[in-house]
């Protein structure tokens, strides 16, 4: 998994509330065995015309939104069922970061477990993030480590993350490799009980 420590990035914005897990990546995509590749079939059915064009409407097909790694959208975003694949489809256009009001738990979880940071932010400073990103190009910097978000117009916000949510992120941790941080006791483990149970 990527760390994330500090990400300056071009935010998109998405003015939708409850935005859920079937639209960030629809049903029939998740037949897939890798968990690459689904950044193209992000939001498929708002960003693609029946006929397969772009929908030009849409907000992520947005010139300002071109290149965007920020996503700036409105509360609970990511409700809905459970996939994972949602999270993998965000990075994989290129999001390393989501801001909003509120997530859906699930969704929330899955983040950090693919590298991905989400934070909740009051619905003013969500409003105030609007307002600037209004012009094309605006860009944050997301601090991790000191918890803080800014950009070159003064802006400051600090945020909250878990303690050990953060460390993972930091480090670039995931659930194989905080499992392969203690190899050598799984191993002595495996010895000790494959004796035991040839014995």
């Amino acid at each position: 998994m990527q760390a994330f420590t500090i990400h300056q990035g071009i935010v998109a914005t998405m003015d939708r509330a409850n935005v859920d897990t079937d639209q960030i990546i629809p049903k029939q995509f998740l037949k897939r065995i890798e968990r690459s590749g689904f950044g193209q079939f992000l939001f498929f059915d708002w960003r693609f015309n029946d006929d397969g064009s772009d929908n030009p409407s849409f907000e992520l097909n947005q010139p300002a939104a071109s290149g965007a790694s920020i996503l700036v959208t409105r509360r609970n975003f990511g409700s809905g069922s459970s996939r994972e694949h949602a999270v993998w489809a965000l990075e994989d256009f290129g999001f390393r970061c989501v801001l909003a009001p509120s997530f859906a738990d699930i969704f929330y979880n899955n983040c950090f477990k693919n590298g991905v940071l989400p934070i909740a932010l009051d619905e003013s400073v969500i409003d105030d993030l609007f307002a600037r990103a209004s012009h094309e190009g605006y860009q944050l910097t997301v601090d991790l480590e000191s918890q803080t978000i800014s950009d070159e117009s003064g802006l400051s916000v600090a945020f909250e993350v878990d303690g050990f949510r953060r460390h993972c992120l930091l480090n670039g941790l995931d659930d194989i490799a905080l499992t392969l941080q203690h190899e050598s006791k799984i191993t002595d483990f495996e010895q000790v009980n494959g004796k035991v149970a040839a014995s």
